[in-house]
């Protein structure tokens, strides 16, 4: 374990990625987890108000949260979280699409005597530049 809540500083903004989304990925996510057209089916997605296929919300913040995990969670000393304030799909992710995430430390807060709670602000990035996902979490580390 590398940080405890007392290393994470407020302000602090880390960048992570990249991560280029694959049809046969969209496809596989959404027959298991959201299986509307326009995730699963070219043709019925044409169709849609996407015109071409798309990516479920779910798996963008699944991608989102693999970078997170990888690059920064795993080591440190992040103990779970106790939810999300917001979550929001801003525009459609798509086949070839190359996403990064970068993550700013907005809040921090003892939670009890063992542990403090991190609010940090989480935008995923296309890499034409165009945001398409947002978050808003809390992250539990154990204090000194």
């Amino acid at each position: 374990m590398d940080e405890y809540y007392e290393d994470v500083t407020v302000g602090e903004t880390r960048s992570f990625g990249s991560y280029e989304v694959t049809r046969e990925e969209i496809v596989d996510f959404a027959e298991k987890y959201d299986p509307q057209p326009f995730h699963t089916d070219p043709d019925a997605a044409r169709n849609s108000m996407f015109g071409s296929l798309v990516a479920s919300g779910w798996h963008t913040a699944s991608i989102s949260m693999r970078l997170l995990v990888d690059n920064y969670l795993n080591e440190s000393g992040a103990m779970g979280s106790p939810g999300l304030e917001s979550l929001r799909w801003l525009r459609p992710v798509r086949p070839g699409d190359v996403l990064s995430i970068e993550v700013r430390t907005t809040d921090k807060e003892p939670w009890d005597g063992d542990r403090g709670v991190v609010e940090s602000h989480l935008e995923t990035v296309r890499d034409d530049g165009e945001t398409v996902m947002t978050w808003d979490s809390l992250v539990l580390f154990p204090r000194a």
